[in-house]
């Protein structure tokens, strides 16, 4: 093969890795309940079968979008599809941990500010350093908790 053809093949073979790669790069869409309740469905359609209700500030991974219709990923693993309008962009967090611990401060030896027993809703405020999340409970009070205790991001 000539020099000039393989540098080509070479560098097209570069820009198809890189576009590849760039899919694996992109960060996962979540969305909360916006309703007080809401049905996830076996299809993108009211008329599919319900399968669960899911309550209001659930947080859930959004895997597609189609005309109305939002397929989605909860805490647990399963997926379903729900009414796009019944979700907020607002962020929120699940406790998957059996309880976690929100702390004054990114650190273990911080004070705990409050304590969230399992499938308890947090509001997640910030990204924080080593690990951890800024979230607020429902009643007000902020705290730090581990990424590994929460589900969402």
């Amino acid at each position: 093969m000539p020099r000039s053809l393989s540098v080509m093949a070479a560098a097209a073979a570069l820009g198809v890795a890189a576009a590849l790669g760039s899919g694996l790069a992109e960060a996962q869409e979540y969305r909360s309940v916006a309703a007080t309740a809401a049905i996830l469905y076996d299809a993108p359609s009211a008329q599919g079968k319900k399968l669960y209700l899911v309550r209001n500030a659930t947080p859930l991974e959004v895997l597609v979008q189609v005309e109305g219709w939002t397929k989605v990923r909860d805490a647990e693993g399963g997926i379903a599809w729900i009414a796009t309008s019944a979700l907020t962009t607002r962020r929120m967090v699940v406790v998957t941990a059996e309880r976690a611990q929100a702390r004054q401060a990114a650190s273990e030896e911080a004070a705990i500010v409050f304590q969230a027993d399992k499938w308890v809703a947090l509001e997640l405020l910030e990204g924080a350093p080593a690990g951890w999340v800024k979230v607020r409970h429902r009643d007000g009070a902020s705290g730090f908790v581990r990424l590994m205790q929460v589900w969402g991001l």
